[in-house]
Protein backbone atom coordinates (compact mmCIF):
# COMPACT_ATOMS: atom_id res chain seq x y z
CA UNK A 1 0.00 0.00 0.00
CA UNK A 2 2.07 3.04 -1.54
CA UNK A 3 1.13 6.85 -1.69
CA UNK A 4 -1.44 8.04 -4.12
CA UNK A 5 -1.80 11.43 -5.48
CA UNK A 6 0.36 12.42 -2.57
CA UNK A 7 -1.91 10.61 -0.05
CA UNK A 8 -1.07 8.06 2.63
CA UNK A 9 -3.69 5.30 2.85
CA UNK A 10 -4.50 4.59 6.63
CA UNK A 11 -4.08 1.04 7.30
CA UNK A 12 -6.57 -1.60 8.13
CA UNK A 13 -5.46 -2.11 11.73
CA UNK A 14 -4.67 1.72 12.82
CA UNK A 15 -7.68 2.12 15.60
CA UNK A 16 -9.75 4.82 15.01
CA UNK A 17 -12.10 4.39 17.28
CA UNK A 18 -11.95 5.68 20.37
CA UNK A 19 -15.31 6.19 22.26
CA UNK A 20 -14.25 3.31 24.71
CA UNK A 21 -10.58 3.25 24.67
CA UNK A 22 -7.90 5.40 25.81
CA UNK A 23 -6.13 8.12 23.25
CA UNK A 24 -3.42 10.17 22.52
CA UNK A 25 -5.35 13.26 23.84
CA UNK A 26 -6.58 11.90 26.68
CA UNK A 27 -3.21 10.01 28.04
CA UNK A 28 -1.85 13.25 27.73
CA UNK A 29 -4.62 15.22 28.92
CA UNK A 30 -4.08 17.65 26.45
CA UNK A 31 -7.20 19.27 27.09
CA UNK A 32 -5.72 20.58 30.33
CA UNK A 33 -2.64 21.09 28.98
CA UNK A 34 -3.45 23.08 25.90
CA UNK A 35 -6.30 25.64 27.70
CA UNK A 36 -3.41 26.11 30.19
CA UNK A 37 -2.03 29.37 27.89
CA UNK A 38 -4.22 32.53 29.23
CA UNK A 39 -3.10 35.66 28.06
CA UNK A 40 -3.83 38.63 30.19
CA UNK A 41 -3.57 41.13 27.72
CA UNK A 42 -5.97 43.37 27.43
CA UNK A 43 -6.59 43.28 23.67
CA UNK A 44 -4.71 40.15 23.51
CA UNK A 45 -1.45 40.44 21.84
CA UNK A 46 -0.49 38.35 19.33
CA UNK A 47 3.24 37.53 21.09
CA UNK A 48 1.58 37.12 24.30
CA UNK A 49 0.80 33.58 23.95
CA UNK A 50 4.68 32.92 22.48
CA UNK A 51 6.13 34.21 26.07
CA UNK A 52 3.50 31.93 28.15
CA UNK A 53 4.28 28.75 26.12
CA UNK A 54 7.93 29.37 26.50
CA UNK A 55 8.05 29.57 30.54
CA UNK A 56 5.67 27.16 30.21
CA UNK A 57 7.15 24.10 28.77
CA UNK A 58 10.39 25.10 30.62
CA UNK A 59 8.46 24.68 33.58
CA UNK A 60 7.68 21.03 32.25
CA UNK A 61 11.23 20.71 31.27
CA UNK A 62 12.29 21.45 35.12
CA UNK A 63 9.70 18.68 36.15
CA UNK A 64 12.03 16.35 34.85
CA UNK A 65 15.07 17.86 35.94
CA UNK A 66 13.77 17.88 39.37
CA UNK A 67 12.95 14.51 38.59
CA UNK A 68 15.94 13.14 37.62
CA UNK A 69 18.33 14.68 40.05
CA UNK A 70 16.66 13.25 42.91
CA UNK A 71 16.64 10.19 41.45
CA UNK A 72 20.54 9.93 40.97
CA UNK A 73 20.62 11.08 44.28
CA UNK A 74 18.84 8.28 45.55
CA UNK A 75 20.99 6.25 43.42
CA UNK A 76 24.26 7.46 44.95
CA UNK A 77 22.38 6.91 48.43
CA UNK A 78 22.38 3.01 47.26
CA UNK A 79 26.03 3.30 46.20
CA UNK A 80 24.95 2.88 42.53
CA UNK A 81 27.00 5.33 40.67
CA UNK A 82 26.21 3.49 37.08
CA UNK A 83 22.44 4.39 37.75
CA UNK A 84 23.04 7.94 39.16
CA UNK A 85 25.07 8.53 36.13
CA UNK A 86 22.36 7.76 34.12
CA UNK A 87 19.82 10.01 35.24
CA UNK A 88 22.34 12.94 35.09
CA UNK A 89 23.30 12.24 31.29
CA UNK A 90 19.21 12.32 30.52
CA UNK A 91 19.50 15.83 32.54
CA UNK A 92 22.05 16.25 30.29
CA UNK A 93 20.09 16.57 27.36
CA UNK A 94 17.49 18.43 28.76
CA UNK A 95 19.53 21.59 29.56
CA UNK A 96 20.84 21.21 25.81
CA UNK A 97 16.97 21.55 24.91
CA UNK A 98 16.12 24.44 27.64
CA UNK A 99 19.22 26.65 26.38
CA UNK A 100 18.13 26.34 22.97
CA UNK A 101 14.33 27.32 23.61
CA UNK A 102 15.62 30.86 24.44
CA UNK A 103 16.42 31.04 20.45
CA UNK A 104 12.83 31.22 20.04
CA UNK A 105 11.77 33.59 23.07
CA UNK A 106 15.15 35.82 21.40
CA UNK A 107 12.47 36.29 18.62
CA UNK A 108 10.36 38.38 20.44
CA UNK A 109 11.45 41.59 19.52
CA UNK A 110 11.55 44.79 22.26
CA UNK A 111 8.39 46.75 20.50
CA UNK A 112 6.59 43.54 20.52
CA UNK A 113 7.44 42.38 24.40
CA UNK A 114 6.46 45.95 25.67
CA UNK A 115 3.30 45.90 23.99
CA UNK A 116 2.34 43.32 27.11
CA UNK A 117 4.66 43.37 29.36
CA UNK A 118 2.79 45.99 31.66
CA UNK A 119 0.04 43.40 32.01
CA UNK A 120 2.73 40.58 33.90
CA UNK A 121 2.47 42.62 37.00
CA UNK A 122 5.58 41.18 39.15
CA UNK A 123 5.40 37.80 37.96
CA UNK A 124 8.72 36.69 37.04
CA UNK A 125 10.67 33.23 36.22
CA UNK A 126 12.41 34.79 39.39
CA UNK A 127 9.16 33.21 41.40
CA UNK A 128 9.54 29.32 40.06
CA UNK A 129 10.20 26.89 42.65
CA UNK A 130 11.00 24.42 40.38
CA UNK A 131 13.83 25.88 39.79
CA UNK A 132 14.90 26.78 42.40
CA UNK A 133 14.57 23.33 43.71
CA UNK A 134 17.05 22.25 40.93
CA UNK A 135 19.14 24.95 42.61
CA UNK A 136 19.19 23.24 46.04
CA UNK A 137 19.55 19.84 45.15
CA UNK A 138 22.38 20.69 43.02
CA UNK A 139 24.31 22.79 46.16
CA UNK A 140 23.24 26.48 45.10
CA UNK A 141 21.03 26.97 48.46
CA UNK A 142 20.05 30.10 49.44
CA UNK A 143 17.68 30.00 52.40
CA UNK A 144 16.45 33.52 51.87
CA UNK A 145 14.91 32.57 48.35
CA UNK A 146 11.82 30.56 50.70
CA UNK A 147 10.47 34.01 51.55
CA UNK A 148 9.61 34.58 48.42
CA UNK A 149 7.43 31.39 48.21
CA UNK A 150 5.67 32.00 51.46
CA UNK A 151 2.35 32.34 50.10
CA UNK A 152 2.55 29.33 48.48
CA UNK A 153 2.82 26.43 50.97
CA UNK A 154 3.46 23.49 48.65
CA UNK A 155 6.17 25.14 46.92
CA UNK A 156 7.70 26.57 50.37
CA UNK A 157 7.41 23.18 52.01
CA UNK A 158 9.17 21.76 49.11
CA UNK A 159 12.09 23.91 49.32
CA UNK A 160 12.10 23.65 53.12
CA UNK A 161 12.88 20.20 53.10
CA UNK A 162 15.42 20.06 49.93
CA UNK A 163 16.97 23.00 52.08
CA UNK A 164 17.64 20.28 54.72
CA UNK A 165 18.89 17.86 52.51
CA UNK A 166 22.06 16.34 51.33
CA UNK A 167 22.36 17.39 47.78
CA UNK A 168 22.85 15.87 44.87
CA UNK A 169 27.15 16.43 45.27
CA UNK A 170 26.77 15.53 48.96
CA UNK A 171 25.23 12.54 48.46
CA UNK A 172 28.17 12.01 46.23
CA UNK A 173 31.31 12.26 48.52
CA UNK A 174 28.71 10.24 50.98
CA UNK A 175 29.10 7.03 48.44
CA UNK A 176 32.09 7.23 47.77
CA UNK A 177 32.83 7.29 51.49
CA UNK A 178 31.08 3.76 51.44
CA UNK A 179 32.69 2.42 48.83
CA UNK A 180 35.91 2.64 50.59
CA UNK A 181 37.32 6.48 49.02
CA UNK A 182 39.42 9.04 51.24
CA UNK A 183 36.89 11.23 51.23
CA UNK A 184 37.84 14.04 53.92
CA UNK A 185 35.26 14.67 57.15
CA UNK A 186 35.13 17.87 55.92
CA UNK A 187 33.05 16.88 53.16
CA UNK A 188 30.84 14.46 54.75
CA UNK A 189 30.17 16.83 57.68
CA UNK A 190 29.41 19.95 56.25
CA UNK A 191 25.99 21.85 57.02
CA UNK A 192 23.98 21.15 53.96
CA UNK A 193 21.30 23.76 54.77
CA UNK A 194 23.93 26.08 52.89
CA UNK A 195 25.38 26.75 49.62
CA UNK A 196 28.36 24.54 48.90
CA UNK A 197 31.37 26.39 48.68
CA UNK A 198 34.71 24.90 47.38
CA UNK A 199 36.24 22.68 50.04
CA UNK A 200 40.37 22.24 48.88
CA UNK A 201 40.02 19.22 51.56
CA UNK A 202 38.79 17.28 48.00
CA UNK A 203 41.37 18.02 45.79
CA UNK A 204 44.20 15.47 46.60
CA UNK A 205 41.35 13.15 46.18
CA UNK A 206 40.01 14.27 42.83
CA UNK A 207 43.56 14.70 41.63
CA UNK A 208 44.63 11.00 41.96
CA UNK A 209 41.38 10.06 40.79
CA UNK A 210 41.88 11.87 37.54
CA UNK A 211 45.42 10.83 37.37
CA UNK A 212 44.70 7.09 37.65
CA UNK A 213 41.36 7.30 36.11
CA UNK A 214 41.73 3.75 34.44
CA UNK A 215 41.24 2.27 37.85
CA UNK A 216 38.58 4.25 39.30
CA UNK A 217 36.81 5.11 35.70
CA UNK A 218 33.25 5.58 37.53
CA UNK A 219 34.22 7.75 40.00
CA UNK A 220 36.47 9.74 36.98
CA UNK A 221 33.30 9.46 34.89
CA UNK A 222 31.21 11.29 37.08
CA UNK A 223 33.97 13.65 37.82
CA UNK A 224 33.14 14.47 34.05
CA UNK A 225 29.36 14.17 34.16
CA UNK A 226 29.05 17.07 36.91
CA UNK A 227 30.85 19.20 35.18
CA UNK A 228 29.15 18.90 31.80
CA UNK A 229 26.10 19.54 34.45
CA UNK A 230 27.67 22.60 35.85
CA UNK A 231 29.07 23.81 32.35
CA UNK A 232 25.32 22.95 31.26
CA UNK A 233 23.69 25.15 33.49
CA UNK A 234 26.15 27.74 33.18
CA UNK A 235 25.29 28.14 29.75
CA UNK A 236 22.03 28.33 29.93
CA UNK A 237 22.11 31.23 32.68
CA UNK A 238 24.27 32.74 30.00
CA UNK A 239 21.80 32.23 27.28
CA UNK A 240 19.03 34.15 29.87
CA UNK A 241 20.68 36.65 30.50
CA UNK A 242 21.26 37.68 26.84
CA UNK A 243 18.44 37.28 25.75
CA UNK A 244 16.52 39.59 28.33
CA UNK A 245 19.60 42.03 27.65
CA UNK A 246 18.23 41.67 24.06
CA UNK A 247 14.67 41.99 24.60
CA UNK A 248 14.50 44.75 27.64
CA UNK A 249 18.17 46.10 27.71
CA UNK A 250 18.95 47.15 31.36
CA UNK A 251 15.57 47.92 31.98
CA UNK A 252 14.68 46.25 35.67
CA UNK A 253 12.75 42.93 36.21
CA UNK A 254 9.12 42.54 36.44
CA UNK A 255 9.84 41.06 39.50
CA UNK A 256 12.02 43.86 41.01
CA UNK A 257 15.33 42.73 40.15
CA UNK A 258 17.79 44.53 38.38
CA UNK A 259 17.63 42.56 35.33
CA UNK A 260 20.35 41.81 33.42
CA UNK A 261 22.79 42.48 36.19
CA UNK A 262 20.53 40.28 38.71
CA UNK A 263 21.21 37.87 36.15
CA UNK A 264 25.24 38.62 35.34
CA UNK A 265 25.61 37.49 39.32
CA UNK A 266 24.35 34.15 38.82
CA UNK A 267 27.48 33.30 36.85
CA UNK A 268 29.79 33.47 39.83
CA UNK A 269 27.38 30.45 41.20
CA UNK A 270 29.14 27.09 41.21
CA UNK A 271 27.79 23.78 42.06
CA UNK A 272 31.26 21.56 41.73
CA UNK A 273 33.64 24.29 42.12
CA UNK A 274 36.60 21.58 43.56
CA UNK A 275 35.98 19.92 39.86
CA UNK A 276 37.57 23.41 38.10
CA UNK A 277 39.62 23.89 40.63
CA UNK A 278 41.82 20.82 40.50
CA UNK A 279 42.23 21.34 36.60
CA UNK A 280 44.87 23.80 37.95
CA UNK A 281 46.64 21.07 39.95
CA UNK A 282 47.08 18.15 37.61
CA UNK A 283 50.02 17.75 35.73
CA UNK A 284 52.57 19.70 38.27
Amino acid sequence: MGVHANTRAIEKDIVTDFSERMSYGSYLDLDTLLSAQKPVSRPEHHDELLFIIQHQTTELWLKLVLHETLAARAAFDEDEIGRALKCVARVKHIQKTLTEQWSVLATLTPTEYSEFRQFLGNSSGFQSYQYRAVEFVLGNKNAGMLTVFESDPAAHDLLERLLAEPSLYDAFWRCLSRLGYDVPASALDRDVTTAYTLNEDLLPLIKFVYENHDEHWAVYEAFEEFVDLEENFQLWRFRHMRTVLRTIGMKSGTGGSSGVGFLQKALDLTFFPELLAVRTEIGR
